[in-house]
């Protein structure tokens, strides 16, 4: 039976995942979330970078992933990936953005 937290008379809420800073915090610290979303926007940034400097050079398009790419994989990043499966996820942007280079 859970027990309740109550502070100086109110009840506290049990919330399975709150953000703060832009980061998403979950009851058990997996940082599902968090790595999830930074993955989606990644790949959707990568296709914007795909589909609008197609005839880039190769130095355009490595001064584009560093800047917004990869800024957006290290924001917040002392959340580190624990399982190899979100270390794998996010090797796979990495390997897709070199796919890119002409």
């Amino acid at each position: 039976m859970p027990t309740k937290c109550i502070i100086n008379g109110t009840e506290l809420e049990k919330v399975e995942i709150i953000k703060d800073l832009g980061v998403c915090y979950d009851s058990y610290l997996l940082f599902d979330k968090p790595i999830n979303d930074k993955i989606v926007k990644a790949y959707g940034i990568l296709g914007l970078i795909k589909r609008s400097f197609a005839n880039g050079s190769k130095d355009c398009f490595l001064l584009l992933y560093k800047s917004i790419v990869r800024s957006n994989l290290e924001y917040a990043n002392s959340i580190t990936p624990r399982r190899i499966s979100d270390i794998e996820k996010l090797e796979k942007v990495q390997k897709r953005a070199a796919k890119l280079i002409h």
